[in-house]
């Protein structure tokens, strides 16, 4: 399953709606998609929706879903991140009056350049062919996060073995 949410912005993200239920209808995306779609107009034709969803169905949707949809609010997308998710991440723009300004876009960017935790999407037409090849993406990802665990794990090694050597 397909999870999309573009979260509560009062601001309608119908480009990435019609994108999405565009694919669903092509067959590129085979798999069931469900989509909250906040205060978006468009109403999807080929994927279940709603407008807004519970605090707990989004918790569901997240863990059930193969792959997430976020748009770049940060809430939207650090949850799959907790969650054990990569999310693919396509922020609302201003030229397409989505947002009041491009901080989504800056910030998704830098997000996906310094921490390689997300997918990055901002040209809404390579979304077929990152949702096709998500599980090979993913896999290739350089993940920018380290765990301070496997960290204090490698030094405390490094030092056991240094004192036993000497």
């Amino acid at each position: 399953m397909i999870f999309v949410t573009v979260g509560t912005h009062e601001q309608p993200f119908n480009r990435l709606l019609q994108k999405i239920d565009e694919l669903k209808k092509k067959g590129v995306i085979n798999e069931d998609v469900i989509i909250q779609t906040g205060f978006s107009t468009y109403e999807p034709e080929y994927c279940e929706w709603s407008k807004l969803i519970s605090y707990q169905q989004m918790i569901k949707n997240v863990t059930d879903a193969h792959i997430v949809i976020t748009h770049g609010g940060p809430a939207s997308f650090i949850m799959p991140l907790q969650m054990g998710k990569t999310p693919i991440v396509v922020p609302r723009q201003y030229q397409f009056n989505e947002h009041v300004n491009d901080h989504q876009v800056e910030f998704v960017r830098n997000v996906a350049k310094r921490m390689g935790t997300i997918i990055d999407v901002e040209d809404i037409e390579n979304l077929g062919e990152i949702i096709t090849n998500y599980d090979q993406i993913v896999a290739t990802m350089a993940h920018g996060i380290i765990s301070n665990n496997a960290k204090f794990n490698e030094d405390l090694e490094t030092i056991v073995k240094e004192m036993f050597n000497k």
